[in-house]
């Protein structure tokens, strides 16, 4: 079979604008205003080169798996949005053949999530470690998602926080932040997400019903974070604009999902079979502990207003 030649002049521009993108993202958190100049845009590095180090490790992963496996996968796109939160949606890489061997599989979906979360975990720790404890603001805020891993790690570094003060994410933190919520999202057992490539080399063809259930009960999960979120404050008399942050807290699981739906129309609801059924030892306990991880990376709600 004749392979494409990998070109690298798109992926390369689309990277060097997503740094800019991200510079400009931090910059504008260590500033408190949009940068005007280049060196303002330079105080941006704090956010811009952890985050962008996570993402480029995940999508890196994949591709030297994809070519130790000599399966045809595309450089990283990237995404540069320079008024998004982030200041990027992450990047996206094309696997251009199917992939025959379960092992390929397993290996080429799980070293995405694993090597960014090698490059993820110290980020967190480090930023985490910068941030300090303060009073929580009067005024609306920002609430990041926090899963089992997130608050261990909060408690391991900065123990009990006294009612009415949270630790306050510098940069560097939140964009460790980010790469725990990029990796939670990939690990979701669907479809042709790392999650589902993992799950598809555990279980086979039976991933399939896995992943239709999993699309069917993420509205269900949406309603039920919103519910259990909203309804105690409700509860609490908490009424008007924080009434609706609180009862929208899971709305992300429901847009997720939409976008989801999308993708299996235009990739098909099934995985791509494997030719090869025969999934080693080892890699059998590295792709259970790869879904393991998504437990521990869940995270209700990703962010909301409090």
């Amino acid at each position: 079979m004749s392979r494409r030649k990998t070109r690298w002049g798109l992926p390369l521009l689309l990277m060097a604008l997503t740094f800019l993108s991200t510079f400009y993202v931090g910059a504008g958190m260590v500033l408190g205003k949009p940068p005007t100049s280049l060196a303002e845009l330079g105080a941006g590095w704090v956010f811009s080169l952890p985050l962008m180090a996570i993402l480029m490790a995940h999508e890196f992963g994949h591709f030297f798996a994809g070519m130790y496996h000599r399966v045809e996968v595309s450089p990283p796109f990237f995404i540069p949005v320079p008024f998004f939160l982030l200041g990027t949606m992450g990047a996206v890489i094309q696997i251009r053949e199917r992939i025959r061997s379960r092992n390929a599989l397993l290996d080429i979906g799980a070293a995405g999530p694993l090597c960014g979360m090698a490059v993820a975990l110290p980020i967190v720790i480090y930023g985490i470690h910068g941030s300090p404890v303060e009073q929580l603001p009067e005024g609306p805020y920002i609430v990041e998602g926090r899963s089992i891993l997130y608050l261990g790690v909060l408690w391991w570094l900065k123990g009990p926080i006294p009612e009415g003060y949270d630790v306050m994410l510098t940069p560097t933190a939140l964009a460790g932040w980010a790469g725990l919520l990029v990796t939670m999202i990939n690990l979701l057992p669907f479809g042709q997400l790392d999650g589902g490539h993992v799950a598809y080399a555990l279980l086979g063809p039976h991933q399939n019903r896995v992943s239709r259930s999993v699309l069917r009960l993420l509205p269900l999960l949406a309603v039920l974070v919103c519910v259990a979120y909203g309804l105690p404050a409700y509860l609490r008399g908490v009424r008007g604009d924080q009434l609706v942050y609180d009862a929208t807290a899971g709305m992300h699981w429901l847009v997720w999902a939409f976008v989801l739906w999308i993708l299996t129309r235009a990739t098909g609801p099934d995985h791509p079979p494997t030719e090869d059924s025969s999934l080693s030892r080892r890699r059998r306990a590295v792709g259970w502990l790869t879904l393991l991880l998504f437990l521990l990376l869940f995270m209700p709600a990703w962010i909301r207003m409090q």
